[in-house]
């Protein structure tokens, strides 16, 4: 299937997630995941009026970013590691990953102005990134107070499950706590399961192989 086909049926499947739970589909913002996407597709993508997209590695991202960053808007979703944090917020739009006070006083330092969406790991799983509960407080209150990264919301990745039902507990878990903290932004959802994420509630989803297929 070509892109604009997996353009279209990813489309087709966020009006429908929408549709069931009686939202508004422009309320659903799709991030292209661009991992290991050559510069030809990501620019046959911004022609099909997708303008923004989700990196996960600083040194894969940066050329992809200073050939195309002027048309559209680039979010880092993947783990931030200190060395890189002050880098990151100089080339991205966005940052899904905050897990810490530490990180978001090193951002400040690109002198940017960026979005900034805490990690929430809601079922504390020991080997993947992200808040436990009981430390989120602290981390959205420094976002909060920051001057120049702006709290939009809350991100979380669900478990690997066969079933994309499962994961409906991580999704509504994290809208509850988004409610309670003012989130603006739901970054939560995947190729495999983003339709339950948007019925509970999800902003923004991360497309990656439903729209360019498989990596290799």
């Amino acid at each position: 299937m070509s892109l604009k086909g997996r353009w279209q049926r990813v489309q087709d499947r966020v009006c429908t997630a929408c549709e069931s739970v009686g939202r508004d589909p422009a309320t659903v913002t799709v991030l292209a995941v661009t991992k290991t996407v050559s510069l030809d597709s990501i620019a046959q993508a911004i022609d099909l009026g997708i303008s923004e997209f989700a990196e996960s590695r600083l040194q894969e991202s940066l050329p992809k970013i200073e050939s195309l960053g002027d048309h559209v808007r680039w979010h880092f979703i993947g783990k931030l590691q200190s060395n890189k944090v002050k880098r990151i917020a100089t080339h991205f739009d966005a940052v899904h990953t905050f897990e810490s006070a530490k990180q978001v006083k090193l951002s400040e330092l690109s002198g940017r102005t960026i979005d900034g969406l805490v990690e929430v790991n809601i079922a504390e799983e020991p080997q993947k990134s992200g808040v436990f509960l009981k430390g989120l407080d602290e981390t959205v209150s420094c976002l909060l107070t920051s001057q120049s990264v702006r709290f939009r919301g809350l991100m979380t990745i669900g478990p690997v499950v066969a079933d994309p039902e499962q994961n409906r507990i991580v999704f509504r878990r994290l809208a509850e706590i988004g409610r309670s903290s003012g989130a603006e932004w739901l970054s939560m959802g995947m190729s495999a399961d983003f339709d339950v994420a948007i019925q509970e509630g999800a902003t923004h989803v991360r497309v990656g192989s439903a729209l360019f297929g498989e990596r290799n």
